[in-house]
């Protein structure tokens, strides 16, 4: 036994350099391949040039999927198990995520990647992810759960944010706008979810576990996608690198989720949590004879709940606020509209009169969708609308981020940065499809926190903008992270100023 474990041990180390051998190999064999020029990769099996630049894959796959008509099937050398197809394609994406949508389930390959998702949402199927979904549906659009998202909102910039930003005005402090908001957004998810403050929004800018795990989680997840399959399997079951760390913050993360599910259900039988409209005290308490695979008693799956519900809110709106602000800082006559427009139709309690700002939002989101890919797989052997045949199990990618970019779709002017594309001659919002406008997916999986989060976004644009200036520090890195989220893998450091 010690022997077996020694040799695969040592398999573990040599395999990446078995990988790193291969490819030269390849890329010495194809190094003429005209292939070179529309793609990234080179030869019959790819060379996969990510290994070198991965702060620039998204932007590799969107210009091999320009060069190659929405759509390139990737192989990656032998025994890795990196082999997709890579797509941008609406009329594909329409097909998967939509018309055919019963064929592509999440499946127990996405399940093995994001294992950490567990039972949550975000990774469930069939019947589960039905029971989700309506239950899920019927708390987001309950009165005293949007006027909590509200409240709590309003009242965590008044009590946290604003004397966040005062501070950093009156001593001249350079903050990270990145961190700022992943802070803010956890602190705001986590009265939606959990019910309660952690406070992790404040001058000691304290450190927390969860946060730290999610980054991590985030960035194994990114990893699984490119790497040996065979290799981050043994990894994960040795307890080696990233997959190691994953298990340890995970282990914590879990430990930490307990004792709050603990808890609650304590404040429920003694009646002090009865009235509560947080996600966690919904599905403690949910109907189970209108939800029938739903586990209420079960703490692991109120954990998977939660957790996903908490990640995915956490992240995905304060990438798209740092990308947001970051956009503005390099496109002045873009703010002074936003500007007028806040000064003369803001009303608090009816939003959608901010026209320019949806627009400037939705603008943000198709240039940087916080997700920028989409992993599916079919349950049977299909044939695209683009001609490609995938087989049963194969691994289907659908990149958000080229989508966005792709001139064939957006027109010659796709890859700039203009607001207007989303005002009709009216003056009213321009609505896209949803296949070709992916930032909150498509089909029956649409992101039902969608209104959610563009209503948390606006409320924070609108009071920053009214009362702050950011002032982006000159000669910082602005590179992607490697992650499954949209992020700067080096922050955005800002200055602060109060507006005048």
């Amino acid at each position: 036994m010690m022997i077996l474990s020694f040799l695969l041990k040592v398999f573990i180390v040599s395999f990446p350099f078995f990988f790193v051998f291969q490819c030269f190999f390849l890329y010495k064999k194809s190094h003429g391949s005209p292939l070179f020029k529309k793609w990234p990769f080179r030869g019959r099996r790819m060379v996969p040039r990510w290994l070198i630049q991965i702060h620039r894959i998204y932007d590799l796959m969107v210009k091999g999927l320009e060069a190659n008509n929405l759509n390139f099937a990737v192989k990656g050398p032998w025994f890795t198990g990196i082999d997709f197809l890579l797509t941008a394609d609406p009329r594909n994406i329409h097909h998967i995520l939509s018309s055919n949508f019963q064929n592509y389930p999440k499946g127990p390959g996405f399940k093995k990647i994001f294992d950490a998702l567990g039972d949550g949402i975000l990774a469930a199927d069939s019947e589960l992810w039905e029971d989700l979904r309506k239950s899920n549906h019927t708390l987001f659009h309950n009165k005293d759960f949007l006027e909590l998202a509200v409240s709590s909102n309003i009242r965590k910039l008044k009590k946290d944010l604003f004397p966040f930003l005062d501070k950093a005005v009156e001593e001249n402090i350079t903050l990270d706008l990145q961190d700022v908001f992943q802070r803010y957004m956890f602190d705001i998810f986590s009265i939606l979810i959990n019910g309660y403050d952690p406070m992790t929004l404040s001058t000691e800018t304290p450190e927390v576990e969860f946060p730290e795990a999610v980054d991590l989680g985030q960035e194994v997840v990114f990893y699984r996608h490119l790497k040996p399959v065979i290799l981050w399997k043994l990894q994960r079951w040795f307890g080696i690198g990233l997959e190691r760390k994953m298990k340890v913050t995970m282990a914590a993360v879990d430990k930490m989720l307990a004792k709050i599910i603990s808890s609650r259900r304590e404040e429920i039988i003694s009646g002090e949590r009865e009235t509560s409209m947080d996600v966690l005290t919904y599905y403690i308490n949910v109907d189970t004879t209108k939800y029938k695979l739903l586990k209420p008693k079960n703490d692991m799956f109120i954990r998977d709940v939660v957790f996903s519900l908490l990640a995915a809110g956490r992240d995905t709106t304060s990438a798209a606020l740092t990308r947001f602000f970051w956009l503005l800082s390099m496109h002045p006559q873009v703010m002074a509209k936003i500007r007028d427009e806040i000064n003369t139709k803001y009303d608090p309690a009816d939003l959608e009169k901010l026209v320019y700002l949806h627009a400037v939002l939705s603008e943000t989101l198709r240039l940087y969708p916080p997700v920028p890919f989409n992993h599916k797989s079919p349950a049977k052997s299909d044939v695209l609308p683009s001609g490609h045949k995938v087989e049963a199990n194969s691994k289907i990618i659908i990149s958000v981020y080229a989508l966005g970019r792709m001139r064939s779709v957006w027109g010659e002017d796709a890859s700039d940065f203009k607001p207007e594309r989303w005002i009709s001659d009216k003056g009213r919002l321009r609505q896209e499809p949803s296949y070709k406008f992916l930032a909150f997916n498509s089909g029956p999986r649409t992101c039902l926190g969608k209104n959610l989060a563009l209503s948390q976004m606006k409320i924070v644009a609108v009071n920053i903008i009214r009362n702050y200036e950011f002032k982006i520090v000159e000669g910082q890195k602005i590179e992607q992270g490697a992650s499954m989220i949209l992020s700067m893998k080096h922050g955005l450091k800002v200055t602060v100023s109060k507006n005048t």
